[in-house]
């Protein structure tokens, strides 16, 4: 009988990669190891972290590795393409992973940058979205959710749903747009409503809501600038 590519699980259990990931956490890792985990297995000649290694070398560690091909990466003995197939995958989603870093950085000092940051995704709705962005302490965007679709009215859009989201992720403060499919962003008796009630949850919580804007097509009304914040 031939010999077994050798796996992770011939490796002592202390120093098993999936182990250490387990007990210390990711960031404990090596990049050796990282790859080991994807590439689970090595060949005959070589175990698994052997592998992860040569790859590493070939590489120059993981600067060629993000921009490496498919036959690049099967080129290196012991990697097919399920293997390089993974590996790629894994890249992709850290390089998405990075850009939606960089898209959260858009800074939020008025109500211009506000109308901007939704205009192009709200303004041809066909049904009112109540969407609520949540912000740093630097005004800095941290995540945007739709928090309700349908006809606003302040007995559904309940603060805690919106005050949820805010706590989980650690928000300093809210925005909150909703659009008027009409195209005119001039606010009702409700809009008012729940932006007073969501002013007085912010205050009591600690986690101000700096506005409420409606969109319109290409307009927008600020609630702050109309004096209901």
């Amino acid at each position: 009988m031939g010999m077994k590519p050798l796996t992770i699980r011939d490796f002592p259990l202390n120093e098993r990669p999936r182990e250490r990931m387990l007990k210390e956490g990711a960031h404990a890792l090596s990049n050796q190891e990282l790859l080991a985990i994807l590439l689970r297995s090595g060949t005959k000649q070589e175990s698994v972290l052997q592998l992860s290694q040569k790859l590493i070398g070939r590489f120059e560690g993981l600067n060629l590795l993000k921009d490496a091909t498919i036959d690049e990466l099967t080129s290196v003995k012991g990697i097919g393409n399920a293997k390089a197939v993974e590996i790629l995958a894994s890249l992709e989603l850290g390089k998405r992973v990075n850009q939606l870093k960089i898209e959260e950085r858009y800074v939020i000092r008025s109500p211009e940058d506000g109308a901007k940051y939704v205009m192009d995704e709200m303004r041809f709705l066909s049904q009112e979205h109540f969407v609520c962005i949540y912000l740093n302490t630097k005004n800095q965007v941290l995540h945007k959710k739709t928090v309700f679709i349908g006809s606003l009215n302040a007995s559904i859009v309940h603060p805690r749903e919106v005050f949820k989201e805010a706590m989980r992720r650690s928000a300093a403060s809210i925005i909150c747009f909703h659009n008027h499919p009409s195209g005119d962003p001039n606010p009702s008796r409700e809009d008012i409503d729940v932006t007073q009630r969501l002013t007085e949850c912010g205050k009591i919580i600690g986690i101000d809501l700096l506005d409420h804007i409606i969109i319109g097509d290409q307009k927008f009304v600020s609630l702050k600038e109309k004096g209901y914040v």
